[in-house]
């Protein structure tokens, strides 16, 4: 495996550059809402380290992509607006869905569950009248780590697994993910 394949080859990204991305992103979902006042559904690639755009979030942003688009056709749920946004920071993508807020964030929570890159995705639903819709809010369970069963959240803050082991499990998912297709 070379270091272009593993993910950990890229432009390591800053702290601020990551906070004017997050700017950056919250202003292009404020203009989404007010402009079409209909559910904006912000997608995004969970990648650990200082790496955000490589081999890897671009594979599990490409199958996110796929995965909404076939869950809005197959729910009938027109796409007002698609805007990908691709840089050092990672690649996302805001979409604005004309359906209900909470079917729209059931139907994302199952898809994080159950895709084979489900666990990389960070799938969110901000409502123009509730904001962001989380999985609390609708009785579901927090995610789950990439490595153990233990809350994403809980093993992030204590640091309960390494990058390189991090960086590994998301080289073999999405690795396994691109022999197979969806």
């Amino acid at each position: 495996m070379t270091a272009e394949t593993t993910g950990r080859n890229g432009e390591a990204v800053s702290l601020e550059q990551m906070l004017e991305a997050r700017d950056k992103r919250a202003a292009r979902q404020q203009a989404a809402l007010t402009r079409f006042a209909l559910p904006v559904v912000s997608s995004g690639v969970v990648m650990p380290g200082p790496v955000k755009d490589n081999a890897q979030s671009r594979i599990a942003m490409a199958a996110a992509r796929e995965a909404l688009e076939a869950l809005f056709a197959a729910r009938d749920w027109p796409v007002r607006l698609f805007e990908p946004v691709r840089g050092p920071t990672g690649p996302e993508s805001i979409h604005v869905i004309d359906a209900d807020a909470l079917e729209i964030k059931r139907a994302l929570a199952k898809l994080e569950d159950t895709h084979p890159l489900g666990r990389l995705w960070d799938l969110d639903v901000i409502c123009p009248e509730r904001g962001i819709i989380s999985r609390r809010s609708l009785g579901q369970p927090p995610r789950r780590c990439l490595l153990c069963e233990a809350e994403a959240h809980a093993c992030a803050r204590s640091r309960r697994h390494s990058l390189e082991e991090l960086l590994t499990a998301i080289e073999k998912m999405t690795g396994a993910y691109s022999a197979t297709g969806p």
